[in-house]
């Protein structure tokens, strides 16, 4: 039986990484933070804004930061000053202080009607999810 070579399969289309850069990213400049955050001001998006500013303020995972409740960072009708968490992944707690500016927004934000009778900081959208996901904080970027 004759043995027929037969061509390579290639793939139609580039890999989706081709030229791009991969692996971790540089962090933000001061100027890249003051920037998005006076953008998200002038717009009036005042859940993103406080989402960022705690964010910053905190340096919680994603995973944690998206699970605050009201009650951990607001107590008397003020946000507090020092907040404490424990993280899920090591299951330790994290203080860490809150700027006055982000308590500002903070209490913006609280003061929204979204946030009547949310026990979470930033809800979800939908009944079934109480809190927004890890996936949906990329919004902060886009515009809309």
């Amino acid at each position: 039986m004759e043995n027929v070579n037969l061509p390579a399969i290639r793939a139609c289309r580039p890999p989706w990484n081709k030229g791009r850069i991969v692996g971790q990213k540089r962090p933000l400049l001061p100027k890249h933070v003051w920037a998005i955050r006076i953008r998200l001001e002038l717009a009036e998006r005042h859940r993103d804004l406080a989402l960022l500013n705690m964010a910053i303020d905190s340096k919680l995972r994603g995973c944690d930061l998206v699970k605050l409740k009201v009650a951990d960072i607001f107590a008397a009708g003020i946000v507090k000053e020092r907040a404490s968490v424990i993280q899920s992944k090591t299951n330790k707690p994290v203080r860490f202080e809150i700027s006055e500016g982000t308590r500002k927004s903070i209490s913006t934000w609280l003061d929204d009607p979204l946030m009547i009778g949310s026990e979470y900081l930033w809800p979800g959208r939908f009944h079934e999810r109480l809190h927004i996901s890890t996936r949906s904080t990329p919004d902060l970027f886009v515009n809309g």
